[in-house]
């Protein structure tokens, strides 16, 4: 299955799912918003939240500062 991640084609084993996306590229789930196709993920929602081929995802991570 082909999916957009950041503006990137990648290419994973369907079904898969917004948590194991995640977990394979290492990114913990609390500090990131996923959108996926314009659509911003409630959180409560993400870990099982099923990708199909085509879709485009954004992950946008939490910046601290001051």
């Amino acid at each position: 299955m082909e999916i957009t991640v950041n503006g990137e084609q990648r290419n994973y084993a369907a079904p898969l799912s917004v948590g194991e996306l995640l977990k394979s590229l290492g990114i913990d789930p609390r500090a990131v918003v996923v959108e996926c196709n314009l659509e911003i993920l409630a959180r409560e929602n993400m870990a099982g939240y099923s990708l199909r081929a085509g879709d485009a995802i954004e992950i946008i991570r939490f910046i601290g500062g001051g």
